[in-house]
This record gives structure tokens, C-alpha cells and sequence, in this order.
């Protein structure tokens, strides 16, 4: 679901609409994929561990569904049945994948891969400059604080030596102004809860306190002395990775004090479906709570007065009350705050807040034909990153809106950060492509002059490979964009092609680099992204195209993407893998439903995959904006005719399925691939493998150490290559 790692990494200043290699051919009706002919035997599949049915009908508006495996939403932590059922599960995938020819030189080169210097965006506090490092194949990367641009650098924080295992994660950082303490949070086993601690930055010492039931928080500094931040009532014990979350609140933490003392600065006990968050202006005047009902782009602002009062006692004001539009918090300087907003702009625009007198709205930078993704104010200057094709743009204006000068990079790719404050000279970002690792660059406001700050050295040659983007049709005759890449010795010919796909929650999917996906490609295989509709590729509109009754859109904008892989020769018939994670899980397991003849191989991971029941899990309540609430019998119908878990097709040859999951996953619970590989494992459809990987102590992704992240993408791959015909069986020697 909705989240820095099912975005692969923080916003994007994206390329969307059109790009080099631009065509509008439409795709021919193609004849149902055949089976690939492989060059190796057969491997069997595995005897499935028997598997417990329910007795299990319900009756909801009309209709009978079972629910045989109900059993299974049970936690494998407080469940010996179900623990000793995934057990099975994962002794019997493991016995099969490690069968797979070419699974551990897979292993090898998506290891060597990865076995890069690899340092994030810098963020500037006071004179010190603050990032995290990798050398390559530590499972956590390092944080790094370095005295001046050009100074010492010194390890501050190395999650390494958390655990034995590697599981325990340096999730957010952010220093305070000045740069003397340091905020953390720090994530467990894959879990959404974090823990905050703070590090005295100068003496690298730890601070005692501790503060617990964070889940998708902000910290926010308010001078050098605390900070605001977020987090839940304590759980019920045992409730912490199932039971619905409510009653998000923002809280004062004054450093050096038990979190016992800190004070609720902002919540609605009223109404404890809303979240709240919070944000501090650069010159430390207003705090701006941001406040959610769900996980659309509709938003109310707050604002508490910082200079009115003591914390706990600042003064309150609502600029936007209900929940309309969205509402992206840039900064402020003074009584002057600026917002990105789609009131009244559908592909968003920059808004001002005079709050000298009455308060009074009005535009910076007007809606142009391009998305604004979002907005930083540096020095002087505005910096706004638009979507824009297959380049990514960001155009710097003064502070009244007037153009001064646009960063275009020519290359089909993404670009990120652009982060800074008011008054500071310098900005950072990052640029990256599906062949290329991304490279951190510092830009000069004063002369624009950018220049490289960390550039990656990779054991291939990014130019080998061709990325473009080409717009197809869907079934009721939208044009969609997909990206394509593929080795550029290949094209002209048919290859084994790995499709993949989200399409929900106004999240756009970029191009981005993945040393797993690049393993792929180097064996001679194709790669294609298909910006389908439900994500936020093209604003509110492409978004609510794809979401509550308009869901078959996005299905029916995946199954055309890889009819048309087919009818261009791109993918091999009968060599069709697909593949989508959290919201592009169900996707995936929707679409094989849908059309088991069109693809070979399936891999939906940590997907939302009982759509009768996904509400009832922690943050599943807050998705009903794009799926609808099955309390609701208009949305229930809709729901029940695409739920995975309830459509599975008797009688039909299904693709080879690997279904993966992780046993800490508390976002999209692990009930969810549970209970779908037991239904696909019970059915009439075919004699292909359909298997279950459950990964321990791992959650929806973010934390995963890299030796975590290098076996499930060897095992992953090798399965998807396997039955699209892709050979793997021999390491790729680097140049």
C-alpha cells in the first residue's frame, strides 16, 4: 500500500506522459499463450501440505461465499497451527526453487550487482551535512555525518551491529536545525511501528529516552529543544500486527524527558478514523498539521501558533477544514506559507497564505499541462518538479513564481530531492533510470552551476541497454504509456518479458534502478512498466479512473499491455511473466483470474488479495477510498467480482504462481497471501506449480537486509525465468 518503498523510493520528480521512442501502434488481437517449450526437465511440482478447510458460508446481499480458510488470518506468531502450516508451505517452495537451474548464478550476479558505493541525498543542519552510506553489500547502510561540504566524515549511526540477522532497521533520520541531535526511527523485523531515539550528534552519544507507537510519522523540530511528532494509542497485547489502527495524534517531545511527559498537542478523539501529522516552517513560527481519513489525496490543514504560547498551549487555526483537495506543505517564511493544492487544479498548482491579516489565498505558479509533483523552497528560490514524459523537469522560479531557469535531464529517468531551507545556498538531488543507479548532484543556486556529488561505479555499461516508453491501447481504447527495456542487441526479436504493474492510491510509478530487475535484463530478458490507470501519473483524473467501480480499468490496462508485448514482438509468445507488489499483488492475481492463458509465470507480492475482509486489518480501513467498503452492498458487488481469493477459475489451466509474503508484514497482512495460495493450491487448474514464500521477520519491504533482498529476488527470478524460458544458468561476466 501506499509508501515510500511501493513507489521504490521517495517522490520522484517523474517522466510520465511521452518520450524518445514515442508510438501509438495499436495492438492486434493476439491467440492465447502457449506454454513455453523448455530446454531442461521438468521439475515436479511439490506435494502441497495438506491444508484444513472451514465449513465456512456466509450470507451477504444475496449471495453464498465461502470461506474455507479463514483460519489462516490467524497471526503465525500466536498461532502454532498456522505457523507449523507456513512451515510446510516454505519447505515445500524451497525444496522446488532450489531446484531451478541458474537460481544460485542468479544469486551470484544480483550479489555482484549490488556491490556498489551507494550514498543517499545529503540534508544540511547548521554546517553539517547528514547521509546515509553503503559500500555495497553491508545489509544496512550506515548514517554519515560530515563537518562541512568538503570536511571530516564520521560514522554516526550503524544499524549493522542491531541484530544478528540484520533485521533491525535505521528507518528516518532528521536532525534538528542546528545539527546537535539527531531523531531516528527505528524499524523491527519488516514492522510499520517504529521506535524514535535520539543521538547527541557531537559526542555520538545516545540519548535514554524512548518513544514508542510510531507508525507512518513526521518529526518536526521546534528549535533545538524537541519536536512534534506521531503516534498511536498503545495496542492491546497481541493486537499489535492485526488489529485495526486508530487515534493517530501528534505529541511534543522535549529532549531529555521520558516520553511519559510528553504533551498531546493535536488530535480528534471525536473522530479517531482521522491521522494526523505535522510539519514546522524554517523559521520555526508555524507548525501545519496535516490531517487524513484514508490514504485519497483529500487533506485538512490546521495551524498552531509556535510563538503564542508554551508547547501544549499554542494557539489554533483551520485554513482547510474539510476534507476536498489536497494540501502538500512547502514552507513558510514569516506570516507567508505555501502550499501545492488541487483545489481547483486538477494537475495541482503553488498557492500563498498572507496570514498579516485576514487570512488570503492566492497563486504563485498557476496549473500548467504537466502535473506538479511537489515543491521546495531554497534560498531564494522555488524549486517545482513536474511529471513531464520521459524526462523529469524541475523548473526554479523566485519566490513570486517568475521562471528563472529549468533542470531537464535529457535521459528517460527520475529525479529526487531538491530538498533545503530558506536562506541556504545549495540543493541536492538524485537522478536514476532502470539502467542507472542513481547519482547525487549539488546544485548552486546562486550561479546554477550542478555538479556531481556521489556518482556510482557499475560493473555494466548502461548504454548496452534501450529505455523508451510507448503509449498502447486499452480495452475501451485509452491510450496507456508502458516502459520498455531490454538489452539493445535484442530488439527486433521476441524475448521472455517480465511486465509489472501497481496502478492505485494516485501513486506514480518512475523509472527507478533495481539490481534484482537488472539481473533480468543482462540474462536477455525484457522489462516493462505499464502506468495503468489508479495511479497518479496524469492527476485526480487517471487516479479516479481506476479506483472504487472503475477498478477493471486497471486490470483491463494490464492485459492489453501484455497483449501488446505480444503482438510487437517484444515478448516471446507463451513467455510472459507478470509480476506487482501491495496494490500491484492484487493486480497481478486479479489479471491471472482474469486471463490465466495470457501469461506463463506470476509473482504477486504482499497483496491485498481477500477483498471482502481487507478492511478488518490494521491500516486496511484506510484503503476503502480506492477500493470501496464491503459494508457498502454496491461496493461489495463490485469487490466480489474481482476478489482474487473468490475468483479463482476451476477448470482452467493457470499460470506457474509463486506467491510471496513476509511473516511481519502489519500493513497488508500475510492472511492475505495465506489464504489465496490455499484456494489456488485447492483447485482444478492445471498441474503448474502455485507455491507460497514466506519470508521471516520481514514486512511490506522497507528494513529488509540486503542478504534478505538477494535470496527472495534469486529465488523470485529463477521461478519467473524458468517457466518463460529465460536462461540464467550461467553467470554474467562483468567487464
Amino acid at each position: 500500500m501506499p509508501a515510500a518503498e511501493d513507489a521504490e523510493g521517495a517522490a520522484h520528480v517523474s517522466a510520465e506522459r511521452h518520450a524518445t521512442g514515442l508510438t501509438t501502434a495499436i495492438a492486434q488481437p493476439t491467440a492465447p499463450a502457449a506454454a513455453p517449450q523448455l530446454a531442461m526437465p521438468r521439475i515436479a511440482t511439490p506435494a502441497y501440505p495438506p491444508t484444513r478447510r472451514l465449513p465456512l458460508v456466509e450470507r451477504a446481499f444475496g449471495q453464498d461465499v465461502a470461506d474455507p480458510y479463514r483460519w489462516l488470518e490467524q497471526s503465525p506468531a500466536s498461532s502454532p497451527e498456522v505457523a507449523q502450516w507456513v512451515a510446510g508451505q516454505n519447505a515445500a517452495s524451497a525444496a522446488y526453487l532450489a531446484q531451478l537451474p541458474g537460481r544460485d548464478a542468479l544469486a551470484a550476479r544480483i550479489r555482484s550487482l549490488f556491490d556498489y558505493e551507494r550514498i543517499s541525498l545529503p540534508r544540511r543542519a547548521g554546517k553539517s551535512y547528514f547521509y546515509l552510506r553503503n559500500p555495497g553489500l553491508s545489509n544496512q547502510s550506515e548514517l554519515y555525518v560530515r563537518a562541512g561540504l568538503d570536511g571530516e566524515e564520521r560514522v554516526l549511526l550503524d544499524p549493522n551491529g542491531w541484530s544478528k540477522d540484520g533485521t533491525v532497521a535505521l528507518d528516518a533520520w532528521v536532525p534538528s536545525p542546528q545539527g546537535r541531535t539527531l531523531a531516528y526511527t527505528v524499524q523491527v523485523a519488516g514492522s510499520d511501528w517504529r521506535t524514535i531515539r535520539l543521538i547527541d550528534v557531537r559526542s555520538g552519544r545516545l540519548l535514554d529516552e524512548t518513544l514508542a507507537w510510531a507508525n507512518d510519522t513526521t518529526i518536526a523540530w521546534v528549535g533545538e529543544e524537541g519536536f512534534l511528532y506521531s503516534r498511536f494509542p498503545e495496542p492491546a497485547k497481541g493486537a499489535e500486527h492485526l488489529a485495526p489502527v486508530y487515534g493517530k495524534a501528534v505529541w511534543y517531545h522535549r529532549v531529555g524527558t521520558p516520553q511519559a511527559a510528553d504533551l498531546l498537542v493535536y488530535a480528534t478523539p471525536d473522530h479517531p478514523e482521522q491521522g494526523h501529522k505535522a510539519a514546522v516552517s524554517a523559521d520555526g513560527r508555524w507548525a501545519v498539521i496535516t490531517s487524513e481519513v484514508g490514504t485519497l489525496p483529500v487533506r485538512a490543514i490546521h495551524l498552531l501558533d509556535l510563538r503564542s504560547g508554551k508547547p501544549g498551549q499554542w494557539a489554533q487555526a483551520s485554513i482547510a477544514d474539510g476534507f476536498d483537495n489536497d494540501w502538500k506543505f512547502v514552507d513558510g517564511i514569516g506570516d507567508r506559507l505555501w502550499f501545492v493544492s488541487n483545489m481547483g487544479a486538477p494537475r495541482y498548482r503553488l498557492l500563498e497564505l498572507d496570514l498579516s491579516g485576514a487570512p488570503a489565498w492566492k497563486v504563485v505558479v498557476p496549473e500548467r499541462e504537466q502535473q506538479l509533483a511537489g515543491a521546495n523552497a531554497v534560498g531564494d528560490r522555488f524549486i517545482l518538479s513536474y511529471l513531464n514524459g520521459g524526462s523529469s523537469v524541475a523548473v526554479v522560479t523566485d519566490l513570486k513564481g517568475k521562471p528563472s531557469r529549468a533542470i531537464t535531464l535529457n535521459d528517460i529517468g527520475s529525479a529526487s530531492g531538491f530538498g533545503g531551507r530558506p536562506g541556504q545556498e545549495e540543493t541536492f538531488y538524485q537522478f536514476a533510470s532502470f539502467n542507472r543507479a542513481p547519482t547525487i548532484y549539488r546544485m548552486d543556486l546562486r550561479t546554477g552551476e550542478t555538479t556531481p556529488f556521489a556518482q556510482p561505479r557499475m560493473s555494466f555499461n548502461p548504454d548496452d541497454y534501450l529505455v523508451e516508453q510507448r503509449f498502447y491501447p486499452s480495452k475501451d481504447g485509452t491510450k496507456v504509456p508502458m516502459y520498455i527495456v531490454r538489452k539493445r542487441s535484442l530488439v527486433g526479436r521476441a524475448v521472455p518479458t517480465l511486465l509489472y504493474g501497481y496502478g492505485g492510491f494516485d501513486i506514480a510509478m518512475t523509472p527507478t534502478f533495481s539490481p534484482v530487475r537488472m539481473a533480468w535484463l543482462e540474462a536477455g530478458g525484457a522489462f516493462a512498466l505499464a502506468n495503468i490507470r489508479g495511479g497518479g501519473e496524469f492527476g485526480r483524473a487517471w487516479h479516479d479512473a481506476g479506483r472504487l467501480d472503475k477498478k477493471q480499468n486497471s486490470f483491463d490496462d494490464f492485459i492489453a499491455a501484455g497483449e501488446y508485448l505480444i503482438a510487437q514482438g517484444i515478448a516471446a509468445k507463451g513467455s510472459l511473466a507478470v509480476q506487482g507488489g501491495s496494490n500491484g499483488g492484487l493486480l497481478v492475481a486479479a489479471v491471472v483470474n482474469q486471463r490465466p492463458d495470457l501469461f506463463a509465470a506470476a509473482n504477486p507480492d504482499v497483496g491485498v488479495l481477500d477483498m471482502l475482509r481487507f478492511d478488518r486489518f490494521t491500516a486496511g480501513r484506510l484503503w476503502t477510498g480506492d477500493y470501496g467498503r464491503p459494508e457498502n452492498e454496491a461496493d461489495w458487488q463490485v469487490l466480489r467480482r474481482y476478489s482474487p481469493y473468490h475468483n479463482i477459475a476451476d477448470g482452467t489451466d493457470y499460470p506457474a504462481i509463486l506467491v510471496t509474503t513476509g511473516d511481519s508484514d502489519d500493513r497488508v497482512v500475510p492472511a492475505h497471501s495465506f489464504k489465496y495460495a490455499a484456494a489456488l493450491q485447492a483447485a482444478k487448474i492445471g498441474d503448474r506449480p502455485h507455491l507460497l514464500r514466506v519470508e521471516s521477520r520481514a514486512g511490506h519491504g522497507a528494513g529488509k537486509p540486503l542478504d534478505k533482498t538477494i535470496a527472495s529476488g534469486a529465488d523470485t527470478l529463477a521461478f519467473l525465468a524458468y517457466w518463460t524460458g529465460l536462461k540464467t544458468g550461467a553467470a554474467v561476466t562483468a567487464p
